[in-house]
């Protein structure tokens, strides 16, 4: 997961939320590509109104050159690199990031589990987001336990202190 030299990953035109702090640079740049479900619920305290509720995500991690690295699942959400280590992580922060389009986000890693390349993962931004969003389709009574799978790219940021 050796940071490329020549990257042109750059915070700049983030908002400023979701920027990393200062004392980390950016270890690995992937794409993710996949989906994200989301289930038909009742509202919490709003008995019998029912929304899209989201239920997780499913996606390959792909390098800058489009080769498989790992993937993305939960809950909880886990990066996985196909070394077998990896991360879960608690959010930070989001922003918005386009109709239509899943908010940006800053989460802060939690110890890896196993060795690997995602030893040492301090931050991950989630960034350069297209699509999924909750579906369009109406989630009512009758729909209630459906689930509705809905395509989704992202550019996942690691970043390790340095």
């Amino acid at each position: 997961m050796a940071y490329a030299a020549g990257s042109s990953f750059s915070q700049d035109s983030l908002p400023s939320s979701i920027k990393v702090p200062e004392g980390n640079k950016v270890a690995w740049e992937t794409v993710g590509t996949g989906d994200i479900t989301y289930e038909c619920r009742e509202k919490v305290n709003a008995a019998g109104q029912t929304e899209w509720v989201f239920a997780g995500p499913k996606a390959q991690l792909k390098d800058r050159a489009g080769k498989h690295v790992g993937n993305y699942y939960g809950p909880p959400a886990t990066w996985e690199a196909m070394d077998g280590s990896k991360v879960t992580a608690t959010q930070l922060a989001v922003a918005p990031a386009g109709d239509g389009n899943l908010p940006y986000q800053l989460v802060k890693a939690n110890p890896a589990m196993g060795d690997g390349n995602m030893t040492g993962v301090t931050y991950i931004q989630r960034v350069a987001l297209k699509g999924g969003v909750a579906p369009k389709t109406e989630c009512n009574t009758a729909r209630k336990g459906e689930k509705a799978k809905v395509a989704y790219q992202a550019d996942y940021i690691f970043w390790k202190s340095q």
